[in-house]
């Protein structure tokens, strides 16, 4: 069973910084490329970044030189390190995987920022 576990949301000030992590579990994590999607109220699901299994990094262009995403395959967690944060980065945040030929979603963390 495929699981994915999101957490590191929280209430951050404009300009701040939050670390999101997302715990695998269910699959042979060094094999897949995962992403980090987010959803913010009243608006449609966007992708933010994905990193292949050979640790290929891709961002969506408006976080491009704020966030990072990175790969731990010992402890099977992506991660994405969120910096000089702005209200327009409030979202639900979720990780994803595309596995034995199905999507896998996590139930999402939640990231505020506000002043």
């Amino acid at each position: 069973q495929v699981r994915l576990v999101e957490s590191g949301g929280g209430l951050v000030q404009p300009g701040g910084s939050l670390r999101l992590s997302c715990a695998a579990s269910g699959i042979n994590f060094r094999l897949y490329g995962l992403g980090w999607y987010r959803q913010a109220p009243g608006k449609a699901r966007e992708w933010v970044a994905n990193i292949t299994s050979g640790g290929f990094r891709s961002y969506v262009d408006s976080v491009k030189g704020r966030f990072t995403i990175s790969r731990d395959n010992v402890r099977s967690t992506v991660r994405l390190e969120m910096n000089n944060l702005n209200p327009e980065d409030t979202a639900v945040y979720m990780c994803h995987v595309r596995a034995y030929s199905r999507e896998f979603w996590g139930q999402g963390t939640r990231v505020t920022v506000s002043s």
